[in-house]
Protein backbone atom coordinates (compact mmCIF):
# COMPACT_ATOMS: atom_id res chain seq x y z
CA UNK A 1 0.00 0.00 0.00
CA UNK A 2 1.25 3.40 -0.66
CA UNK A 3 -0.78 6.37 0.62
CA UNK A 4 0.39 10.16 0.34
CA UNK A 5 1.94 11.84 2.34
CA UNK A 6 -0.27 14.25 5.01
CA UNK A 7 0.87 17.64 5.86
CA UNK A 8 2.37 18.06 9.70
CA UNK A 9 -0.07 20.46 11.61
CA UNK A 10 1.29 23.69 12.09
CA UNK A 11 2.87 25.06 15.41
CA UNK A 12 1.22 28.43 15.57
CA UNK A 13 2.43 30.06 18.94
CA UNK A 14 -0.40 32.62 20.36
CA UNK A 15 2.29 36.11 21.11
CA UNK A 16 -1.48 37.65 22.90
CA UNK A 17 -1.38 34.34 25.41
CA UNK A 18 0.97 32.42 27.76
CA UNK A 19 3.52 31.60 25.46
CA UNK A 20 4.11 35.05 24.92
CA UNK A 21 7.03 35.45 27.68
CA UNK A 22 10.44 35.87 26.84
CA UNK A 23 11.16 32.87 28.93
CA UNK A 24 8.80 30.22 27.17
CA UNK A 25 10.03 31.26 23.96
CA UNK A 26 13.96 31.02 25.05
CA UNK A 27 12.62 27.16 26.33
CA UNK A 28 11.04 26.23 23.22
CA UNK A 29 13.96 27.76 20.58
CA UNK A 30 16.59 25.33 22.73
CA UNK A 31 14.14 22.67 22.62
CA UNK A 32 13.70 22.68 18.38
CA UNK A 33 17.24 23.63 18.36
CA UNK A 34 18.38 20.75 19.99
CA UNK A 35 15.96 18.59 18.00
CA UNK A 36 17.19 20.10 14.70
CA UNK A 37 20.97 20.54 15.60
CA UNK A 38 21.64 23.14 16.36
CA UNK A 39 23.36 25.04 19.01
CA UNK A 40 20.34 26.19 21.11
CA UNK A 41 22.82 28.17 23.45
CA UNK A 42 23.72 30.22 21.26
CA UNK A 43 20.29 30.77 19.77
CA UNK A 44 19.25 31.74 23.09
CA UNK A 45 21.65 34.13 23.95
CA UNK A 46 21.15 35.89 20.54
CA UNK A 47 17.63 36.31 21.70
CA UNK A 48 18.79 37.79 25.18
CA UNK A 49 21.06 39.97 23.38
CA UNK A 50 17.51 42.72 22.55
CA UNK A 51 14.89 43.61 23.47
CA UNK A 52 11.59 41.19 22.96
CA UNK A 53 11.17 42.44 19.35
CA UNK A 54 14.76 41.22 18.66
CA UNK A 55 13.96 38.06 20.62
CA UNK A 56 11.34 37.33 18.34
CA UNK A 57 13.07 38.23 15.07
CA UNK A 58 15.85 35.83 15.99
CA UNK A 59 12.80 33.08 16.86
CA UNK A 60 11.26 33.52 13.26
CA UNK A 61 14.81 33.28 11.49
CA UNK A 62 15.79 30.46 13.08
CA UNK A 63 12.33 28.74 13.04
CA UNK A 64 9.94 30.59 10.92
CA UNK A 65 9.79 27.52 8.65
CA UNK A 66 7.95 25.47 10.64
CA UNK A 67 6.64 28.16 13.63
CA UNK A 68 3.95 30.44 13.22
CA UNK A 69 4.25 33.71 15.62
CA UNK A 70 0.82 35.37 15.91
CA UNK A 71 -0.05 38.39 17.39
Amino acid sequence: MIRTKKPKPEIIIDLTGPEDNAFTLMGMAVNFAKQLGKDGKAIREEMMAGDYEHLLSVFDREFGHFVILER
